[in-house]
Formats: structure tokens, sequence, C-alpha cells
């Protein structure tokens, strides 16, 4: 940082020396960085919600009249160049636009969605999204559908791969951004299968052989295709409840770490790809085995949950591990917090992460559709000004 003095103020100014992409790829392995990395959208619980993002366009003074969502069950937006330029984000969305848009038009706002999406106003002023295995509903009022998730892409798999190959080649050449590719299988599957693990181990372990062999598969197929455009893959494992882990670490380390191992190592040993590990909750319990099986970042680090202290994490796991998340609390902090609050609270996130590196600011999952554009501007102004 360079200070430079006029009349009783100082001024300081920081300067960047490194691509937004070398910076991510430095914190992730944890090497130094310029500043610490910052994170929207790049994956869909990194992202916003396409109401608040529609109110953060318009209060600053920004075109609203091409909003994406992108996608259709969490209603996010796609985050915009103007939006990344803004607020000095370093990442970029992977998926495409879609193929085809219509118009939704909802609470004052307008978005283009996919064509395929169907959405109809139930009588008692809800939307619902009918697809061919599942209905969508969202009520009056609400800000995301619930009741399935459906691929609105709607392509044949080699089709798709080679649409997504296109959107990473251009991210890759066209821009600076690290990006990740999303829909990898943490061979957990919710608290059913935690309570199969329990009841009827053996089963839920020959599931989990033939996930692996299926995530292997699908994983060197997209490698092929354009791995070398892509900086990470997205391995979905949400194991997390407020209070503590839906499994039992034991059970955790007999039928899900062996395959999470396993499939890490071959990503390891083929790709210069990272795992970017998502799990909501209180997962502190199963760190010690995540971390082993070779998953490189953690998010969304959910440090509203029991055992999930920022200070304890670092303290503990900072040197093995990046944390990507975690900077600023989205239950209890983001939506009703002042401005000046949400700048504090930031900047004390970062001050626990930032140390040597291995951290990228992101708030602690999706900014919901109720967060005013003021709390979203002072999150992301203390995120690049404490970053340095």
């Amino acid at each position: 940082a360079v200070t430079y003095f006029h009349k009783k103020e100082v001024f300081v100014m920081n300067k960047e020396t490194m691509t937004s992409r070398e910076r991510v790829r430095n914190a992730v392995a944890h090497k130094p960085v310029d500043r610490v990395p910052i994170d929207l959208g790049a994956h869909f619980s990194t992202g916003i919600s396409g109401f608040a993002y529609y109110r953060l366009r318009k209060h600053l003074g920004l075109a609203t009249d091409h909003i994406e969502m992108i996608d259709m069950v969490q209603c996010l937006a796609r985050v915009d160049v103007d939006i990344i330029q803004r607020f000095h984000i370093d990442t970029m969305l992977l998926n495409p636009p879609w193929k085809q848009t219509c118009r939704w038009n909802v609470g004052g706002a307008s978005f283009h969605i996919p064509a395929e999406c169907n959405i109809t106003e139930s009588p008692n002023g809800g939307y619902e999204i009918k697809q061919s295995d599942c209905t969508l509903y969202m009520p009056k009022g609400g800000y995301f559908f619930d009741g399935g998730w459906p691929d609105f892409y709607q392509l044949p798999e080699d089709e798709k791969t080679d649409y997504f190959a296109q959107a990473a080649e251009y991210i890759y050449h066209e821009t600076d951004k690290y990006t990740i590719q999303m829909g990898f299988s943490g061979y957990f599957d919710g608290l059913d299968f935690a309570c199969d693990m329990l009841t009827d181990p053996e089963m839920c372990i020959e599931r989990n052989k033939q996930t692996l062999k299926n995530e292997i598969e699908k994983f060197d197929r997209i490698n092929k295709a354009y791995g070398r455009y892509i900086q990470a893959i997205e391995v979905n494992s949400d194991l997390g409840m407020q209070s503590g882990s839906m499994c039992t670490p034991s059970s955790y380390e007999q039928v899900c770490y062996p395959f999470l191992k396993q499939f890490c190592d071959h990503v390891h040993a083929v790709s210069d790809i990272k795992i970017f590990f998502h799990s909501c909750g209180s997962i502190r319990s199963l760190l010690t085995y995540i971390v082993d099986a070779g998953v490189d970042i953690l998010n969304p680090v959910q440090i509203s949950a029991e055992g999930m202290d920022s200070k304890l994490l670092k303290d503990e796991y900072g040197h093995k591990i990046c944390f990507w998340g975690g900077g600023c609390d989205t239950q209890k902090i983001l939506h009703s917090g002042t401005p000046t609050e949400i700048a504090r609270h930031v900047a004390k996130q970062i001050e626990i992460f930032k140390p040597m590196s291995g951290y990228v600011f992101s708030q602690v999952h999706n900014i919901m559709g109720n967060v005013p554009p003021e709390n979203i501007v002072a999150m992301l102004d203390a995120a690049y000004e404490n970053s340095f």
C-alpha cells in the first residue's frame, strides 16, 4: 500500500499486482496474494437473489432490464460485468446463458428466465413451475421455489458438455476470472441417507461404489472437453445442521470418506483442478476426514452454526484447507444489521481469515431477496477495503 499525504488528510492507495485468476489460485494454494480474493456468484451458494440484485442495480443507478435468473430454484441472478468491476469480484459463473428465454414480471421487476420454465400464477397469488418430474412452488411474497431441482437447459449430454466448454473457453481467454464447474457428488445424500448409514451401511457403500464410478467418468469427460479452462469443480455434500453434523464421524469415515478420497485422488492425479467442497451447517466434527480426503476448498463456512467459530477453524485447519466464505453472517447480520455494523463485522472476519493466505471472501451462502441494497454495498465495499 502506498500512502499519500494531502493537506491534513491521509489517503491510502492499494496496488493490485495480480490478475483475478492468479489471486484466487494463490489463495487456494496458500501462497502470497496482493489482496484477499472476492467472490460473488461463481457458485450457487455464493450468489445473490434476483430480487435483491434488481434492487442493488437500481440503487447503484444501473440498468435493470437485462437481469438473467440463472438458477430458477433459488432465483439467483447472473452477476453482470459492471457489478463484477464495481465490487472487484475475482470470479465468474461458468454456467452459460439459457438457449431461449422469456420474461417473468414479478414484484415490479422483470427477469430473463428459461423459456422451458412455464411459470404460472396460482389462485392464492403464488407461482408454480410444472416440469415432467416435479412441480416447483413459490408462495406469495416468496423469494425462491421449492419442490425439486430440474435441469432447465434440457440439452442432450454431449450438447450440454459442448455448450459449457464454449463458456469455459470464453471465460478463460476473454477474462481473467476464476471459475468453477458445479455438480459433483460428495457421497452423502441427506438425512435419509444418514439414517441408512446406521441401519444398512453395506447398502450405502455399494451405492457409493456406483456413484464413484459414475462421477469419475463424468469428471473425465468434462476434463477432456474443457478441464484446461476451469480451475475447480464443486463437490456437493450438505452434511451439517445448525447444531451438528447429520451423521456420526464414525459412520462418515466408514461410508463416505473412502469414496471422497478416491475421487479427490483421481482428480488431482490427472489434472490441476481443485476440489471445492460445499457443505452448510455445523461440520467441524467431520473436517478431519474432509481435509484428509484431499479437499482443497471449503464453502460456505457457516460461522453461525455450532462449533464453527472462525478463529478456531482458522487456527486448526487454516494451513490445510482454503476457507471460501464465512465473510458475512447471512443468518443474523446481513439482512438486519446497519451498514456500519456490517462493515465492522466483515472487517473482523477478514482479519481472522486473511493471515497466511488460504482465504477467499464471500458471504455465508446466497444473499437473500429481502436484503437491503445498502447492506450489500456495505459488505462488498468493506470486503475490498479490508482485503489488502
